[in-house]
């Protein structure tokens, strides 16, 4: 999440002292005259001494992520296609998912001391890891980013008395504005001031909760009411219909990047046991008490005004968080607005992070603003609106990812080391994974079946270790030995 920002900056403000942070923000990553990028000739293993227990970085971490905005409000797509318990069953496979996911990735990071760019060497190769999963992970973060002023500009309207449905909103000068300063204010924190945004989201992640909380109670008499008739399969499959199938999907591809840099939070971790209990309790049960809420509070709303469910995108949960109005409704809607304002620096400034290893001349800042920029016309010109879409693509390109580094570590029985040039075998693998996640959308839903995260993952794997046996994998490269 980004997302990934989010979890990356509550993690290493656990970490004291500039070697951590020398050997993640890895901006001046030219390629060198040697075998190796600079990147990687300058990286070194994050000391045991800068570690925390997983109660400390990656739990509340994890957590926070799933207390954002996008994950909730795209809760409302799974219940626009069934019921309210065949979602939270889809929910639980996706939060299951998410932890297979992550596990790996944050293991080879627990193991090796390394960030997600260093380990990935080994699985897309020394070169072809600055492009997967390096500028694959910045333009993501460019999405997350728009996303984040959407629903930031979205609150901020409803707060002021001047909210409607974000297509019509898109109209207004105001709105405009509103999604410049946010989404450049923030870009600009994010790019000199980035300390300030990881201590701040150690703790306003309380806030949403509360506000969902709050809005879930408030709605509660409408549950009742709701209907599956928001679904033209009402009725036929009980609690295994389209909602199952949409909710796994909205989880897993809400979560896919942020799964991908579990890398980052590993190498932040003591042990095993650091490792799968951050994982389980920041990722599962987090991704289960945010999803219920929100699923309660939209199903809730809708329960009392039908009309909610003909809303798209953010919409459903901006009416379900104000459906009660007065006071209560203002606050939440400001609590919202606040909790977007650590995602949007991170975003932007991971943004940039990320394509400087293509452009290390560029200087960062006026790089993080450009990042800013790009999300922010996003935002205003109403392109960041498909919550649904966007997850479906992001678990379509990070799904694989993350199967590709699982049959790697398989295969080797740990992290190999880089591999010279561009390992092929990691990027055809990848690439059969993305096409077996995109089957949906590029054939217009006709060849949709709503397991296509699942199933990139898992198709990735495979692929993997068959082009690998097949003798696709180059030969690992020496690096130099730090400590």
């Amino acid at each position: 999440m980004n997302i990934k920002a989010n979890l990356i900056w509550q993690a290493l403000g656990e970490a004291p002292g500039e070697v951590l942070m020398e050997s993640f923000f890895i901006g001046e990553q030219i390629m060198s005259n040697g075998t190796l990028p600079n990147y990687l000739q300058s990286a070194a293993p994050n000391p045991m001494g800068n570690r925390a227990p997983w109660y400390k970085n990656t739990a509340p971490s994890y957590a926070g992520i799933f207390l954002s905005v996008p994950f909730m409000a795209g809760m409302a797509g799974a219940l626009m296609a069934g019921s309210i318990a065949a979602a939270v069953i889809g929910l639980f496979m996706g939060a299951m998912f998410c932890l297979v996911i992550y596990y790996v990735p944050a293991k080879l990071g627990m193991k090796t001391g390394m960030p997600l760019y260093v380990a990935a060497s080994s699985t897309f190769g020394t070169h072809g890891g600055i492009a997967i999963p390096g500028l694959l992970m910045g333009i993501v973060q460019i999405f997350w980013h728009a996303f984040f002023t959407t629903s930031a500009a979205g609150f901020f309207m409803q707060a002021i008395n001047r909210g409607g449905p974000i297509e019509e909103l898109v109209k207004l000068p105001l709105y405009w504005v509103v999604c410049a300063v946010l989404g450049l204010s923030m870009a600009l924190v994010g790019a000199v001031g980035i300390g300030l945004l990881g201590k701040l989201s150690s703790f306003l992640p309380i806030f949403p909760l509360l506000a969902i909380a709050i809005a879930a109670g408030a709605n509660s008499k409408g549950l009742g009411g709701f209907s599956d008739a928001v679904v033209t399969t009402k009725g036929s499959l009980g609690p295994v219909n389209l909602a199952m199938f949409a909710a796994l999907a909205a989880t897993a591809g809400f979560f896919a990047s942020a799964g991908v840099a579990g890398t980052d939070f590993g190498m932040n971790s003591r042990n095993e046991k650091d490792v799968a209990l951050g994982g389980f309790v920041g990722i599962t049960l987090a991704a289960l008490v945010a999803g219920i809420l929100a699923i309660l509070a939209i199903a809730g709303a809708i329960g009392n005004d039908p009309k909610i469910a003909g809303m798209q995108g953010f919409d459903p949960f901006i009416a379900a968080i104000n459906q009660s109005g007065g006071s209560m409704a203002k606050a939440s809607s400001w609590v919202f607005v606040i909790a977007c304002i650590c995602p949007l620096g991170f975003c932007a400034f991971l943004a940039a992070n990320a394509f400087s290893t293509m452009l290390p001349k560029i200087p960062r800042v006026p790089m993080t603003l450009v990042a800013g920029l790009i999300g922010v016309v996003l935002a205003a010109t109403g392109k960041a609106m498909d919550l649904v879409g966007f997850f479906i693509m992001v678990g379509a390109a990070f799904g694989p990812i993350a199967g590709v580094m699982l049959a790697d570590y398989v295969r080797h029985g740990g992290w190999p080391g880089p591999r010279k040039g561009i390992n092929w075998a990691g990027y055809i693998a990848w690439a059969i994974g993305l096409l077996m996640g995109l089957l949906g959308p590029v054939s217009g839903g006709k060849l949709s079946y709503g397991l296509e995260p699942l199933m990139s993952f898992v198709v990735g794997f495979a692929a993997y270790l068959i082009l690998a046996e097949l003798g696709l994998e180059p030969e690992t490269a020496e690096m130099p030995t730090k400590s």
